[in-house]
Protein backbone atom coordinates (compact mmCIF):
# COMPACT_ATOMS: atom_id res chain seq x y z
CA UNK A 1 0.00 0.00 0.00
CA UNK A 2 1.41 3.35 -0.99
CA UNK A 3 1.68 6.28 1.37
CA UNK A 4 -0.88 8.19 -0.67
CA UNK A 5 -3.44 5.37 -0.29
CA UNK A 6 -2.76 5.18 3.46
CA UNK A 7 -3.38 8.89 3.85
CA UNK A 8 -6.58 8.61 1.82
CA UNK A 9 -7.76 5.70 4.00
CA UNK A 10 -7.12 7.72 7.16
CA UNK A 11 -8.96 10.74 5.81
CA UNK A 12 -12.01 8.67 4.85
CA UNK A 13 -12.13 6.58 8.05
CA UNK A 14 -15.07 6.80 10.43
CA UNK A 15 -14.71 8.78 13.68
CA UNK A 16 -15.10 5.56 15.71
CA UNK A 17 -12.24 3.92 13.83
CA UNK A 18 -10.05 7.01 14.28
CA UNK A 19 -10.78 6.98 18.03
CA UNK A 20 -9.82 3.30 18.19
CA UNK A 21 -6.55 3.97 16.36
CA UNK A 22 -5.82 6.92 18.65
CA UNK A 23 -6.45 4.79 21.75
CA UNK A 24 -4.16 2.03 20.48
CA UNK A 25 -1.39 4.48 19.61
CA UNK A 26 -1.65 6.22 22.99
CA UNK A 27 -1.28 2.89 24.80
CA UNK A 28 -4.63 2.86 26.61
CA UNK A 29 -6.27 -0.55 26.52
CA UNK A 30 -10.00 -1.33 26.78
CA UNK A 31 -9.42 -3.05 30.11
CA UNK A 32 -7.89 0.08 31.61
CA UNK A 33 -10.87 2.14 30.46
CA UNK A 34 -13.40 -0.23 31.99
CA UNK A 35 -11.78 -0.42 35.45
CA UNK A 36 -13.69 1.70 37.91
CA UNK A 37 -12.59 2.06 41.50
CA UNK A 38 -15.03 1.30 44.31
CA UNK A 39 -15.18 3.99 46.95
CA UNK A 40 -16.39 3.30 50.48
CA UNK A 41 -19.13 5.32 52.14
CA UNK A 42 -16.85 7.58 54.20
CA UNK A 43 -14.61 8.43 51.24
CA UNK A 44 -17.67 9.05 49.05
CA UNK A 45 -18.95 11.49 51.69
CA UNK A 46 -15.59 13.25 51.73
CA UNK A 47 -15.48 13.52 47.92
CA UNK A 48 -19.02 14.89 47.79
CA UNK A 49 -18.47 17.26 50.69
CA UNK A 50 -21.38 15.72 52.59
CA UNK A 51 -21.90 13.49 55.61
CA UNK A 52 -21.99 9.69 55.39
CA UNK A 53 -25.72 9.86 56.19
CA UNK A 54 -26.21 12.15 53.17
CA UNK A 55 -24.52 9.50 51.03
CA UNK A 56 -26.99 6.94 52.44
CA UNK A 57 -29.82 9.31 51.51
CA UNK A 58 -28.50 9.72 47.96
CA UNK A 59 -28.29 5.95 47.67
CA UNK A 60 -31.86 5.50 48.94
CA UNK A 61 -33.09 8.10 46.42
CA UNK A 62 -31.34 6.27 43.57
CA UNK A 63 -28.81 8.99 42.80
CA UNK A 64 -25.93 6.69 43.80
CA UNK A 65 -25.96 2.97 43.09
CA UNK A 66 -24.60 0.85 45.92
CA UNK A 67 -22.24 -1.87 44.69
CA UNK A 68 -22.74 -5.32 46.24
CA UNK A 69 -20.43 -8.26 45.70
CA UNK A 70 -22.00 -11.63 44.87
CA UNK A 71 -22.91 -13.55 48.01
CA UNK A 72 -22.76 -10.48 50.26
CA UNK A 73 -25.70 -8.73 51.86
CA UNK A 74 -24.11 -5.36 52.62
CA UNK A 75 -22.92 -2.95 49.99
CA UNK A 76 -19.18 -2.61 49.38
CA UNK A 77 -19.28 1.01 48.27
CA UNK A 78 -19.97 3.21 45.29
CA UNK A 79 -18.40 3.58 41.85
CA UNK A 80 -16.03 6.52 41.60
CA UNK A 81 -17.43 7.35 38.16
CA UNK A 82 -20.97 7.76 39.56
CA UNK A 83 -19.66 10.07 42.30
CA UNK A 84 -17.81 12.13 39.69
CA UNK A 85 -20.97 12.24 37.57
CA UNK A 86 -22.86 13.65 40.54
CA UNK A 87 -20.18 16.28 41.06
CA UNK A 88 -20.16 17.27 37.39
CA UNK A 89 -23.94 17.35 37.19
CA UNK A 90 -24.16 19.15 40.54
CA UNK A 91 -27.13 16.99 41.50
CA UNK A 92 -25.99 16.84 45.14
Amino acid sequence: MTTEKRIQAILTASPALLAEVDRVLSGVSKQQESIDRIVRRKEAAHLLGRSPRAVDYLSAQGALEKIKFPGHVRGAGYRLSSIQALLVGKVV
